[in-house]
């Protein structure tokens, strides 16, 4: 699973799974880490600053809330997000997950006063 070290929202819920994940089940690439383009070339590190990116065990690249979904559920609580991905919903859930991609920084700020962006004005 590669997630942005920077995001608060993103450090918050990479946290929640790595307690979660006492079998290491998922493996977590933070995307701004040193070398990360020349070890994951298959990974465009500025689409998955806008889109959160995992990669299968088969070398997939899943993206999304498709993301969520895998990772919660190997560590053990699909559960609680499954039903993102039910047929009525997922496209609501879909474009609910697109709005807050987009302004993850303002909702970031909103929600626990950080933001990353210059002079402290989140996009």
């Amino acid at each position: 699973m590669f997630y942005d070290g920077g995001c608060p929202l993103c450090m918050r819920e990479i946290r929640h799974l790595r307690r979660w994940d006492t079998h290491h089940r998922v493996n977590f690439v933070d995307i701004n880490s040193p070398g990360f383009p020349e070890r994951y070339p298959q990974v465009d590190r500025e689409r998955a600053m806008a889109v959160l990116h995992a990669q299968m065990p088969d070398g997939r690249v899943i993206t999304g809330l498709d993301v969520t979904v895998e990772a919660w559920s190997r560590v053990g609580k699909g559960h609680w997000v499954r039903w993102l991905r039910w047929r009525p919903i997922r496209p609501l859930s879909n474009l609910s997950y697109r709005l807050f991609a987009r302004h993850r920084d303002r909702i970031a700020r909103l929600l626990t006063g950080q933001c990353r962006c210059p002079d402290d004005h989140c996009r």
